[in-house]
């Protein structure tokens, strides 16, 4: 299959050209076996597992409104903690979202959920590790489906806020 053969994948890489990151929707690749897990991903690509950006889909719960899609781009390295993301999102908090949802909210589905290409902005913070890593990878809406960025890129990309989304020390991860 090409990339744009797949109409999520096209919709992703149109949002990529229109954001003017030409580049990164040029160099969409398509691997030979679905990579659902960082991990996976990253043995596909040869590439550091903290290089791998996980797109995930939470559910803010604030007390007076209707519950929210929230987007962390985490490092492939660590998982993100919901009760630091509620903090950071003024929420009263934040739960993994199920499938229904992700796929509400983004067009797509759990395993290649893309950080672009949905059909409304979702609120998005950035995994500061990701800063670590000249080039990283994220999904391009299929879970065979990949492109490359940065962190600055993913930012700029994303409109997201620079965050560590990750466990504080000695605290086990929520998600």
């Amino acid at each position: 299959m090409s990339s744009l053969d797949h109409p999520v994948i096209a919709k992703v890489a149109a949002a990529l050209h229109e954001a003017g990151h030409d580049e990164a929707a040029e160099r969409i690749r398509i691997l030979p076996a679905e990579v659902r897990t960082a991990r996976h991903a990253a043995e596909a690509l040869g590439v550091d597992v903290g290089a791998i950006a996980n797109s995930l889909v939470f559910r803010a719960v604030f007390p007076d409104a209707p519950d929210a899609p929230l987007l962390a781009l985490t490092s492939g390295a660590h998982r993100a903690d919901t009760r630091t993301l509620a903090a950071l999102a003024g929420a009263e908090r934040v739960d993994k979202a199920d499938p229904d949802f992700v796929k509400e909210h983004t067009g797509q589905v759990i395993g290649g959920v893309a950080p672009v290409g949905h059909p409304s902005p979702i609120r998005t913070f950035v995994d500061t590790a990701l800063r670590r890593y000249d080039e990283v990878w994220a999904a391009a809406g299929h879970a065979k489906s990949v492109f490359p960025s940065t962190f600055d890129g993913l930012v700029a990309l994303t409109g997201g806020q620079p965050a560590d989304v990750s466990a504080p020390h000695g605290r086990e991860s929520s998600a």
